[in-house]
């Protein structure tokens, strides 16, 4: 049986998504042990890509000899100027305090403040990306890097239940649905996460035992 692959994350949205991603190709993917009594990594990247490899160095050093992911992901829309970018997460807290922020905001007062700025554009005017970076470290030491992006809408009223996130925010026109109406093995065929977490198992299965084990 298949290594298991450890994801530094307790979000179990994101959880669900790499879960989904992995049931294909039959990668169990467990959340780092213990991983709510680890002191959270300083995310003080400028970009995504920055902030995976922080994460993915820094908890891969309580897992010792184990192949440890970690994800920075979030939303880009274009006439924000690519806002909320790195800021996602924290995107309220960053918005309403003015003052950058290492603690997380909650997902519906993220949501509040982006519709706040988007209902005053024209529909052409709400377009935006997932970006999501994938690092994967073993021992302190960055391996490899994953990058996915998908295009969207953003709408200014919430719809669907199966997300996390902006996913009620962002439509995809392709399925005519947000990404909080789509089944989990959905989204990992068309998300930004599941398109990067797809090159790390294309690296996995090329790298084999020189990386797993």
């Amino acid at each position: 049986m298949p290594s298991p692959i450890y994801v530094a994350t307790s979000n179990p949205g994101k959880l669900r998504d790499f879960r989904g991603a992995a049931s294909k190709v039959g990668v169990e993917v467990r959340p780092l042990p213990d991983f709510k009594n680890i002191p959270l990594a300083i995310e003080d990247g400028q970009t995504f890509e920055q902030n995976a490899r922080i994460k993915a160095e820094y908890y891969s050093r309580f897992l010792p000899g184990e192949l440890v992911l970690a994800d920075d992901s979030g939303l880009a829309v274009d006439t924000l100027n690519g806002a909320p970018g790195v800021h996602s997460a924290r995107y309220a807290a960053l918005v309403e305090v003015a003052e950058a922020s290492h603690q997380n905001s909650d997902d519906e007062e993220n949501n509040r403040v982006l519709i706040q700025q988007l209902e005053g554009l024209p529909e052409k005017q709400r377009w935006g990306k997932f970006v999501c970076v994938i690092a994967a470290a073993k021992d302190g030491v960055t391996l490899q890097v994953f990058g996915g992006e998908v295009r969207g809408k953003l709408l200014t009223v919430a719809r669907g239940n199966q997300g996390f996130g902006y996913d009620p925010l962002f439509y995809f026109p392709l399925l005519d649905k947000t990404f909080a109406e789509i089944s989990a093995e959905q989204k990992a065929e068309y998300s930004h996460r599941g398109k990067a977490f797809r090159g790390f198992l294309e690296w996995l299965e090329e790298s084999g035992d020189r990386v797993i084990g």
